[in-house]
């Protein structure tokens, strides 16, 4: 991807239009095919979390969710007693890869 716009590169946040050019470009397609494939990966991950299933790709990290319980929470304003419903958040788990290269100093 190429940051010479970025004052800071560092503080860059890759966005889905970032990966979907970096797909065109790279990969020598159309916008619009790059754009399929780029959502079509997000929306595969995604229905497999919704099922209950772990994504994993080596060497980046996996996904999965975890099922938190419900519990009587406060509000900090008015101290009153609020329900807090059960729910289920997506969890990232770092590869040893992607770890090992965050740390090498080679980035």
């Amino acid at each position: 991807m190429r940051y010479d716009h970025i004052k800071n590169p560092q503080e860059y946040t890759v966005n889905k239009s970032d990966l979907i050019q970096t797909f065109s470009s790279k990969g020598d397609l159309p916008l619009k095919k790059a754009d399929e494939l780029v959502n079509l990966v997000f929306r595969e991950m995604t229905d497999a979390l919704a099922n209950g299933d772990r994504v994993e790709i080596r060497g980046f990290g996996s996904f999965k969710v975890r099922n938190y319980k419900g519990y009587i929470g406060k509000n900090p304003k008015t101290s009153e007693a609020v329900e807090v419903r059960p729910k289920k958040i997506p969890f990232f788990r770092c590869g040893l890869e992607l770890k090992k290269s965050l740390n090498s100093h080679e980035v």
